[in-house]
């Protein structure tokens, strides 16, 4: 009886065994050849690329498709998707990756409820979710179950948004509406030359607008790394995209719950940054390179910018001091003066916003004249695009410190996270100056009659402009009325940004109840 058991139990494992070599095999060996000839990797190759080694375990791994009547006889291994989880670093991470081998990784209606279930065990457990995107779209023959299987997915999307990290690799095609999955989630990475994302494909928009245009030119990785903002980060070939979320993870808590990881360094706090003290030109429209100030004061000089070709008026980078994670904001003067325009202040806007979802320290660098002027901005809503920057400032709980590098004028000052927009400190360069506007628009209005009544009105604005310059221009009348708690040496920024980050380590400040606040889209 022993004896027939076994065997009866051998029987079954061996079905068991070659059911999941079926699965593990995807589409096949000539799809997965192709795969490797488009220069990508396979569903599975990129997750033993991207998690620990041995990490992975696969769930959901015998699912298969509905089987509605333009279904029937069609093979599809896994649905098309691998779904799971694993370790980075040694934490663990829910992942789905979408196999482009089976059906164009198409998703259909059990496609969807796959990484919906990785979803809710992300959320359930308190951990990160990755999606890894390569799919020809909703699966037609599923008919309105395709779209169902996106909506339960859109769902988790928006429901988790703020509550686990949600990390989108847009590695192949992302078309039609499967491209507000990404689109949802904190961050997109797209791989340069190999994948796309667009509502509409080149045949649609030619047929409707007779424009012509590729699959690159229209949704590629630098269409939407330089000019959309859809991504925040882009690199060449999935290797370098997954190495990319690696070290994106590191910057980020498992969930809203936690405290990002701390990262031990040999780079001492109390390191100067005497290269600092010759940064700043005495001539207020010398630029400088205001990443540079970012890399002399961050641990080991090494730090991540996020979307770097996009609005690159603003610098949104993660980075670390004194171990602790910070996300850094930053206005660029070699890039439209640093001034704020629409996209900058989305870009900032969403980041800050993101940081305060992870309890990451804002530290914000401010060199700005002001909002970026013109007919095109004002009439592309520059008020209220300006407006989630202000907001995104107000709303935030975390950590803020802000450091006055050179100009902080106007609405802009506000803007950039000013003590009254809910600073915890605020510091300044000797180099600061914190004014309505600037020394000659100020005198030129201030001094309106005296400059003209002048026997010589040329030199009597240069004399008031000096007169102005000397009085505001420079961070003390705003230090003596409280704005500003300290004019630090540029050498010494290092050492304070990261004593007062230690000290505001346990802060905590409530906000009135409210159902969801109502942010200015």
């Amino acid at each position: 009886m022993a004896d027939d058991t076994l065997t009866w139990m051998n029987e079954l494992t061996a079905e068991m065994e070659e059911r999941r070599k079926r699965v593990m095999r995807g589409g096949g060996e000539e799809r997965i050849k192709k795969q490797h000839d488009a220069g990508k990797l396979t569903a599975r190759e990129r997750l033993e690329a991207l998690l620990d080694k041995g990490s992975f375990v696969e769930l959901g791994v015998f699912v298969e498709h509905l089987g509605v009547e333009l279904m029937r006889g069609i093979d599809a291994p896994g649905e098309g998707v691998v779904t799971g989880y694993g370790t980075i670093k040694g934490r663990t991470v829910f992942v789905f990756s979408q196999d482009f081998t089976v059906l164009g990784g198409s998703l259909g209606k059990m496609h969807g409820q796959k990484i919906a279930r990785v979803m809710d065990l992300a959320v359930k457990t308190g951990a990160p979710i990755i999606g890894l995107n390569d799919s020809a779209g909703a699966r037609i023959q599923e008919g309105v179950d395709a779209l169902s299987g996106y909506g339960e997915v859109f769902y988790r999307n928006a429901l988790y948004s703020g509550v686990v990290p949600q990390i989108s690799a847009i590695l192949g095609p992302c078309a039609g509406g499967a491209v507000y999955s990404p689109a949802l989630t904190d961050f997109v990475l797209m791989s340069r030359g190999t994948s796309y994302m667009f509502i509409t494909g080149p045949e649609v928009i030619k047929s409707v607008t007779k424009e012509e245009v590729s699959f690159e030119a229209l949704g590629g990785a630098e269409v939407h790394h330089r000019k959309s903002g859809v991504a925040h980060f882009e690199a060449d070939g999935d290797q370098a995209v997954l190495e990319l979320i690696r070290e994106l993870l590191s910057y980020l808590p498992q969930s809203a719950k936690e405290k990002p990881p701390h990262k031990p360094t040999q780079d001492p706090d109390v390191r100067e940054t005497p290269e600092l003290n010759s940064i700043v030109h005495p001539d207020q429209r010398r630029p400088y390179p205001m990443l540079e100030v970012i890399r002399a004061i961050v641990d080991d000089k090494h730090f991540l910018e996020v979307q770097p070709e996009f609005a690159k008026n603003i610098l949104c980078s993660f980075a670390r001091l004194g171990g602790q994670p910070v996300g850094i904001v930053a206005n660029n003067p070699r890039h439209l003066a640093g001034t704020i325009n629409i996209d900058a202040a989305d870009k900032a806007a969403r980041f800050i916003r993101t940081c305060d979802c992870f309890n990451i320290p804002i530290v914000t660098l401010v060199d700005v004249t002001g909002f970026m002027p013109g007919v095109a901005q004002e009439h592309a809503g520059i008020i209220r695009h300006g407006a989630k920057m202000l907001y995104a400032y107000a709303e935030a709980t975390v950590p803020k410190i802000t450091l006055i590098t050179r100009k902080s004028y106007g609405g802009a000052y506000l803007a950039m996270n000013s003590r009254d927009m809910g600073a915890d400190v605020v510091l300044a360069w000797p180099t600061a100056a914190v004014a309505v506007m600037g020394a000659e628009g100020a005198a030129s209005i201030i001094y309106r009659r005296e400059i003209h009544n002048s026997p010589k009105p040329a030199a009597a604005k240069a004399a008031k402009i000096e007169e102005y310059k000397k009085r505001f221009d420079n961070p003390y009348w705003a230090a003596e009325r409280g704005y500003i708690d300290d004019v630090i040496d540029p050498q010494d920024t290092r050492r304070q940004l990261i004593k007062h980050l230690r000290m505001l380590g346990h802060k905590t400040e409530a906000r009135p109840f409210r159902k969801h606040d109502n942010i200015p889209l």
